[in-house]
C-alpha cells in the first residue's frame, strides 16, 4: 500500500514539476510572475536558470518514479533526496519570504515522500526476514 501511495505522490509531483518546467521555458514571464518577479531584461537570465533547475528536479523525480515502479533497491536514495529537497525549498521560502503556500505544498510533499519511502523500506525488511 505504501508503494502505491509513494508512486502516486511521485507521479503528481513529477507532473507539477514538468508543468513548471514547461512554463519556465516557454512562458517565462508568466512563470516569474507566479513567483512575484517582474519579467524584463534584468530577469531573463533568472528565468533561464530557474527553467534548467526545474528540469533537473523533474529528471530526478522521473528517475525516482522509474526506480519505485521497477522495485529497484536504490529507490530510497532518490526518494529521500527529493523529499529533503522539497522540505528545504518549502521551509526556506516560508522563512525567507513568508509564503505559507510553498511550505504546505513543497514541505508536506517532501515529508510525505520521506515517510512513504521509510514505510516501503520497512515492509521490504519485514518481508525478507520471514
Amino acid at each position: 500500500m505504501a508503494r502505491k501511495l509513494l508512486l502516486t505522490v511521485l507521479i503528481i509531483a513529477l507532473l507539477i514539476e514538468l508543468a513548471l518546467t514547461g512554463g519556465a521555458f516557454f512562458a517565462p514571464a508568466f512563470t516569474l510572475k507566479q513567483f512575484g518577479v517582474k519579467y524584463g531584461p534584468d530577469t531573463t537570465f533568472l528565468a533561464y536558470i530557474v527553467a534548467w533547475l526545474l528540469l533537473f528536479v523533474s529528471l530526478v523525480a522521473a528517475v525516482a518514479v522509474v526506480q519505485v515502479w521497477k522495485r529497484r533497491p536504490g529507490f530510497a536514495t532518490w526518494c529521500y533526496l527529493l523529499g529533503v529537497w522539497w522540505i528545504g525549498i518549502g521551509a526556506g521560502i516560508y522563512f525567507a519570504f513568508g509564503k505559507p503556500d510553498n511550505l504546505l505544498l513543497d514541505s508536506v510533499k517532501g515529508l510525505l515522500i520521506i515517510v512513504l519511502t521509510w514505510r516501503c523500506q520497512a515492509s521490504r525488511i519485514m518481508a525478507r526476514r520471514y
